[in-house]
């Protein structure tokens, strides 16, 4: 399990580091909720704990856009000493899977994070992705367009995943690497033949493309902005 810890308490992150580590699984640190929303949107975790009070951004605050403006659906499990009903409310409407109150056991965070990893992976089996008239089933593996059957190589399958769940949002290069190769990618620009293949097979044959490259950013998938906004 890789984990990102966001959170600028230093003895708890240590406490954290040694729990873990001992088990065997991988953290990353944040000390503040700017440089947590960087890390969670560039790179790849299992599941993120997160703190509310940071400094530069607070842990709603960081949530949110990490849903609704990254596109990611991570597990993230809230940990702090606001234990208030509406502190709560606050937090899981701001796209919160779990909720843990301080003080607490690490073991019964380590049991809420494997229950979250359980929930979240056997919902991706079962889910259908849909974007305009594009479907990835991530239960079959099976990609179609206007009901045409699209083959694509493990690479161009992983790659469509990531940029559909995130859609309509933007996905960073690093994210997308990552998504492929981890911590090693390979020398040259092999994303960008990863992409070119991609767009052969799900637009190549169609008049609308889906598929945009944003200079300086990455890439994302959806219909034309222009397009999205008249409703064609």
């Amino acid at each position: 399990m890789r984990l990102l810890v966001i959170e600028d308490n230093r003895s708890l992150v240590a406490n954290l580091f040694d729990y873990f580590e001992a088990r065997g699984h991988t953290l990353d640190a944040a000390p503040d909720g700017v440089t947590g929303l960087h890390l969670a949107s560039c790179h790849h975790y299992d599941a993120i704990v997160l703190d509310w009070m940071l400094p530069r951004m607070n842990g709603p605050e960081v949530l949110y856009k990490l849903r609704n403006e990254h596109g990611s659906d991570v597990p993230v499990i809230m940990l702090t000493a606001r234990d208030e009903l509406p502190d709560k409310i606050v937090g899981f409407r701001s796209g919160a899977d779990d909720y843990l109150t301080k003080p607490f056991a690490l073991p019964e965070l380590e049991v809420r994070l494997e229950a979250l990893l359980a929930r979240a992976s056997g919902q991706r089996a079962r889910r259908v992705l849909e974007v305009a008239d594009l479907r990835l089933d991530l239960g079959t593996l099976e990609a179609t367009r206007g009901g045409q059957s699209l083959h694509l190589y493990p690479a161009c399958r992983k790659l469509l995943e990531v940029l559909m769940l995130a859609s309509p949002a933007a996905v960073t290069r690093e994210r997308l690497e990552y998504a492929l190769w981890g911590d090693s990618p390979p020398d040259g620009d092999m994303l960008r033949s990863h992409i070119y293949e991609l767009r052969r097979s799900v637009d190549g044959p169609f008049e609308t493309k889906l598929i945009h490259t944003l200079p300086r950013t990455g890439y994302r998938i959806g219909l034309p902005y222009a397009s999205a906004a008249d409703g064609r």
